[in-house]
């Protein structure tokens, strides 16, 4: 597929079409290398990828099923199991979390921005390849006791998505799309300020 047509064609796959097979080791490989393949201003690599395999999906989903059941003592079982297979919905899962370094020459809005063209090329990647993605974040990547349980720093760090790869069981509808004349605009420069004895009642 020519990359502009990929582009244009890029559509994300609902979780719940996502089944195996995962992509194959030859193609997590290229995946990790395009995504890491980013605008990074100062060489900083402010971010990292975490790949959860069924082990690791396992043990996330007890953590979110423990933490969910703890701040909502109400939930019922199925609930609570719901939050357990959250992690576990497709074949393979990477979570890519922002990780800024200080720096006097890049601030930390450069480095987010970094971590979310990752996220980006994990998609665009996936797609080329024929792997079926999706990047959803939810309220763990939000919470600070899942940034620590993965290892990372709460005070600093932030969960950017988590990447649910495996083969799509259907063909996903395209989506509305907005059209340019609504988010695109020419700028030409902002109006010259008025000279300070000019009258501009």
């Amino acid at each position: 597929m020519e990359m502009i047509d990929l582009l244009l064609k890029r559509r994300s796959v609902s979780v719940r079409l996502i089944t195996e097979p995962g992509p194959s080791e030859e193609q997590l490989d290229l995946i990790l290398r395009a995504a890491t393949r980013v605008p990074d201003h100062g060489k900083l690599a402010p971010w990292r990828i975490q790949i959860l395999r069924k082990d690791g999906q396992r043990r996330l989903g007890d953590f979110l099923a423990a933490l969910f059941a703890r701040e909502m003592p109400e939930a019922n079982e199925k609930q609570i199991e719901f939050e357990r297979q959250r992690p576990q919905r497709a074949p393979l899962l990477l979570v890519v979390t922002s990780k800024p370094r200080p720096s006097p020459k890049v601030p930390e809005l450069e480095q987010l921005l970094s971590g979310g063209a990752v996220c980006q090329n994990i998609l665009v990647a996936a797609q080329a390849l024929g792997v079926a993605a999706n990047w959803i974040t939810e309220w763990p990547a939000f919470r600070p006791e899942v940034v620590e349980h993965l290892g990372h720093d709460p005070a600093t760090d932030r969960i950017l998505g988590f990447f649910y790869l495996g083969t799509a069981s259907e063909r996903p509808d395209e989506r509305p799309r907005p059209a340019l004349e609504d988010v695109v605009s020419e700028w030409a420069g902002a109006p010259a300020p008025a000279a300070e004895n000019e009258d501009v009642a």
